[in-house]
């Protein structure tokens, strides 16, 4: 496949978009605009971010973070899963920590052809691309090369490779000048003299990034770089961008990453493995990652500070999870489905429930409402349209948060204890 024809242009010039981007800018204008204690001498404002998992809607991910880098906003902390973990690897290793950057990303976007990353047998890619079109008898091309499809699963338990996509993104951190984690960490340590509104200069000593995976040998949460002395003798040498394919592993879609040699392989109770990943078995000499989004799909408690109020807020971009409506289980897909959809958001949901102040901080955009996260050979208008469902989305956000009044929240919920509400009746 060659280049989209597409150019940032025709995501940034429609009508909708100029409108916003102007808003934007009335924003960043506007004295009394405030999101973050925590800014720098050129007035920008300093929010962590957490990105969730959803495919191909990442595209809405990106929208969203263009049009809040347009408001002046700079993003310090990042986590992310799946999706969320590609922005958030592109946010931090295309530039420094005060630099714009979602319009690089834009421009990455439109020179890759998303199909390309289907990346599995000439007939696997063709069976996937019809189910994706719904085009002719899919059940008659599925009987056809049902063997194929058979012997992917059983020996590589995955259609596709995976490996496109690995080069894909290494080769734009190369781009920057990031192939080894430690060149990553010195760039996000690079960061601008800091002030904190009436109280001087900040003391932090650089940024952070979390990418979570599913280690699903040692059936382990894992979140990157933190962990990756478990999984690598030498974790500073590794190239982040496997840390991104180990977290967006979609079962059987990809095939799971595998990390071989082990470095305490063989080792039973160790202390290593027992403090990163509370696993006190015999260490693997092999583990497999998956998607992370099995086990947190929006891991928006990695930067959570439970004692104190913030003085910069952890933002959160939602595509599509969520539990105000029942699953459809009456079909094989249908329950397959909600079994996953299940999975992924189970692990945060009990934090949400705990605190509820960050509903105040999350940005629901929607997209899975209308699009499918693996539509792979996504329309060129389609694209468009989610990129600007998420800066709308983040514009309405930014209108609506009220910095002092979440301060104002906070300072309360400190001064009683935690308590999950429930609705009248239950116990």
């Amino acid at each position: 496949m060659g280049k989209n024809e597409l150019q940032p242009g025709d995501f940034i010039n429609t009508p909708q978009m100029q409108a916003l981007i102007e808003e934007a800018e009335r924003l960043k204008a506007d004295p009394d605009f405030k999101v973050s204690d925590v800014t720098d001498k050129e007035g920008h404002q300093y929010v962590d971010l957490v990105q969730e998992g959803g495919g191909v809607l990442g595209i809405a991910l990106l929208g969203y973070t263009f049009i809040l880098e347009k408001a002046g906003l700079r993003f310090f902390n990042l986590a992310g899963t799946s999706a969320g973990a590609i922005n958030t690897m592109l946010l931090a290793g295309c530039g420094k920590v005060d630099e714009e950057k979602s319009t690089l990303i834009l421009e990455e976007l439109c020179n890759k052809n998303l199909f390309d990353f289907v990346d599995g047998d000439r007939p696997v890619r063709n069976l996937l691309r019809a189910i994706l079109n719904k085009k002719g008898n899919i059940i008659w091309r599925v009987i056809r090369v049902v063997r194929t499809l058979w012997r992917a699963l059983r020996d590589k338990l995955g259609l596709n490779p995976g490996d496109a996509f690995t080069q894909w993104l290494s080769g734009i951190l190369k781009k920057y000048g990031i192939q080894r984690l430690h060149q990553l960490e010195e760039r996000l340590s690079d960061i601008p003299e800091l002030l904190i509104r009436g109280k001087g200069k900040a003391s932090y000593s650089g940024a952070a990034f979390t990418i979570i995976a599913a280690d699903v040998t040692t059936k382990t949460k894992t979140g990157f770089p933190e962990m990756a002395p478990l999984y690598w003798k030498e974790p500073s040498d590794i190239n982040p961008a496997l840390f991104v394919r180990a977290s967006m592993s979609i079962p059987f879609f990809f095939e799971p990453m595998k990390v071989k040699r082990i470095p305490q392989a063989g080792e039973e109770n160790s202390d290593l493995w027992w403090q990163k990943a509370r696993y006190s078995g015999i260490v693997p000499s092999e583990v497999s990652f998956v998607d992370g989004g099995m086990l947190s799909n929006f891991p928006i408690n990695v930067f959570h500070v439970p004692d104190k109020v913030p003085h910069k807020p952890t933002f959160g971009a939602r595509l599509s999870t969520y539990r105000d409506a029942p699953s459809s289980t009456g079909s094989i897909f249908g329950y397959m489905g909600a079994m996953i959809s299940t999975m992924r958001q189970v692990y945060d949901l009990d934090f949400l429930l705990r605190n509820a102040d960050y509903k105040k901080l999350i940005c629901r955009i929607d997209a899975g409402e209308k699009f499918n996260w693996l539509d792979f050979d996504m329309k060129d208008d389609d694209k468009i349209e989610l990129f600007t469902l998420g800066a709308r989305k983040g514009m309405e956000f930014l209108k609506s948060f009220d910095w002092e009044a979440y301060k104002k929240l906070r300072r309360e919920m400190l001064d009683k204890p935690v308590e999950v509400k429930r609705r009248p009746g239950h116990r």
